[in-house]
């Protein structure tokens, strides 16, 4: 643990699912502002990449990943791309497939741990921009599949940095805690996109989506339906086992920030693998007692809660991407 949990929040929003909703909603006020490039995938699919607009001549790259039922329009993808271009980086928000705002062609989508499509965008990034470092950032599911892929054998794909925010490194305790209290609520939100794109699939796929997951009443149920069997798990057991982020945090190699609130409803605190973390070096542990799920919504080391592009959690998380890039392209500096 280090300064970089300094964080205190808003006064009257110390509460989680106030800090999770909040920061929601302040986040949706402002507008995105990107370019769409489409990628064709090699199972004849594709994936949706959207550019934020400038900086002109950036310094280095950010991939972007969502979380669950998310977009690049997700506030805190939108927030976090304007404070990395304020800082000289091109933000890429890859948008998974289903999400960018049209079905995708294929009866399977995305899942926690599917990290072909963001190796996909990744080399895209070393086509189009050669030369420049390249990084990424994960929020919830996005950081959990950004773990599978920086844990594995070969992965990184040339990344010089990471960072990830309010990760379900279990992903079965974040099945629970979706069913239990308050986090009802945030499972039936979650179910209700889930369970309109499963209708829709199963018109276009009977032969491969059922109805079942239609119906499903909690995301542990949908994932026994429909993610787990259509993406090749067993059962939803066998799928958050196989890819739950806390087996892929110790081989990782590179610089990664990782960023969580001890009161988080979704990702609770107590899965993060805090003895894991500090044992390795390269590992930065942002571990707050306060911020809920991607929430954030207050005072810290950023510049203060006025606006939310430049908020606690886009600050720190843009300082540290901003850092990791110029000590690549100055690496006499010893800037870090």
């Amino acid at each position: 643990m280090n300064d970089l949990s300094a964080f205190e929040p808003t006064r009257g929003l110390g509460n989680p699912h106030v800090q999770t909703v909040v920061g929601r909603i302040v986040r949706r006020r402002f507008e995105p502002r990107y370019d769409r490039v489409r990628l064709d995938t090699d199972d004849g699919d594709f994936v949706d990449l959207d550019l934020w607009r400038g900086p002109e001549a950036p310094s280095g790259l950010c991939l972007l990943l969502h979380g669950l039922e998310g977009s690049a329009r997700s506030g805190y993808m939108v927030t976090t791309s304007e404070a990395l271009a304020a800082a000289g980086i091109q933000a890429v928000a890859l948008n998974f497939r289903s999400c960018s705002g049209e079905p995708n062609r294929l009866p399977g989508a995305y899942h926690s741990g599917r990290t072909d499509d963001i190796e996909r965008a990744l080399d895209w990034m070393a086509a189009r921009f050669p030369g420049l470092p390249r990084t990424a950032i994960g929020f919830s599911l996005g950081g959990n599949a950004l773990f599978n892929l920086l844990g594995r054998a070969g992965g990184g794909r040339g990344l010089v940095a990471a960072a990830a925010v309010s990760v379900p490194y279990d992903l079965e305790s974040s099945a629970a805690a979706l069913q239990r209290g308050m986090g009802r609520v945030y499972g039936r939100r979650f179910l209700r996109s889930l369970r309109e794109k499963a209708r829709e699939k199963a018109a276009r796929f009977p032969d491969v989506v059922g109805p079942g997951a239609a119906r499903a009443r909690t995301i542990r149920e949908f994932d026994d339906r429909l993610t787990a069997p259509i993406h090749g798990f067993r059962d939803a057991a066998d799928y958050y086992a196989r890819c739950s982020a806390k087996r892929f945090v110790d081989p990782v190699d590179l610089p990664m920030l990782l960023v969580h609130a001890r009161d988080d409803p979704l990702a609770p605190g107590r899965s993060v693998p805090v003895d894991t973390i500090l044992r390795r070096p390269n590992l930065s542990l942002a571990l707050t007692e306060r911020g809920g799920h991607l929430g954030f919504v207050g005072r810290g080391r950023g510049p203060g809660p006025a606006d939310a592009r430049t908020g606690w959690l886009e600050a720190t998380v843009s300082r540290y991407i901003s850092r990791a890039t110029h000590r690549t392209t100055h690496p006499d500096s010893g800037v870090f």
